[in-house]
């Protein structure tokens, strides 16, 4: 990241600037330059199933359905079909250790919670895992985010989770790598800092790729590549080397 886009990360976040978001009236604790990235990822993957670990207020939720919702819409202005809002097929499947209960009371009331669906538990906990695995094999176009416990080996778990989900040309995207470039002292009361953070995940998780191989959800070999031209056109990010874009490997015989 430039030094300049790293010196604001690090200015801001003193005076929790991602909090004065909100997208369709839900807080999304994100950046606006992530906000716009995630958008136009969506419009070009074309996802039918977005996963979300990490839900808080529910604004990214908010994000993911409402792009949802307008593919769908621009798919009906072309063929003239006609959307019935209680049988959707896109969805949006939020993960949270612990949804609060103001928070999924106004996620349920918005009138995009069809599009909504939420676990409450552990992302890693296997029977948490087994539950998106059942939901997602529904589904055909993949796009994945990970938004929770920031630690290294919470991450990495997550990766190896879910990651294999993520459909071919679609994106992991993994939030908070920023941690790693910025000052240790700007976490005192988190377990989380340089050395153990979302973007060490992903190194060792792109390490784990490379060495040993992994299967995807679909049986394909899986293989990710940062897309570094999302950083380099936002600048500013939360998430450097977090978008993992899923390229095609050897099909296992």
């Amino acid at each position: 990241m430039d030094k300049r886009g790293l010196d604001f990360i690090v200015s801001s976040y003193r005076d929790k600037y991602s909090y004065n978001f909100s997208w369709l009236s839900r807080p999304i604790i994100q950046y606006p330059q992530d906000i716009v990235a995630m958008q136009e990822l969506i419009w070009k993957v074309n996802p039918d199933l977005i996963i979300e670990t990490g839900i808080a207020h529910g604004g990214s939720l908010m994000l993911s359905a409402s792009m949802l919702a307008l593919l769908e819409y621009c798919e009906a202005a072309k063929t003239g079909k006609t959307i019935n809002p209680q049988e959707v097929h896109r969805r949006v499947l939020g993960v949270d250790i612990d949804i609060r209960s103001h928070n999924r009371t106004a996620i349920e009331a918005h009138p995009l919670s069809s599009r909504i669906d939420m676990i409450e538990g552990s992302s890693i906990a296997p029977d948490i895992i087994a539950q998106v695995y059942e939901l997602a094999k529904n589904y055909k176009n993949i796009l994945v985010c990970l938004d929770s416990n920031h630690t290294h080996d919470h991450v990495l778990s997550e990766l190896e989770a879910y990651a294999p989900l993520t459909s071919q040309d679609s994106y992991c995207v993994v939030f908070d790598t920023i941690i790693e470039d910025m000052p240790n002292e700007m976490f005192p009361d988190r377990p989380w800092g340089r050395g153990n953070n979302p973007k060490t995940a992903v190194r060792e998780y792109l390490r784990r790729l490379n060495d040993e191989s992994r299967v995807a959800a679909d049986g394909d070999l899986l293989a990710f590549t940062i897309d570094k031209a999302i950083e380099n056109k936002l600048l500013i990010t939360a998430a450097s080397d977090g978008y993992l874009k899923r390229t095609a490997r050897q099909k296992i015989p």
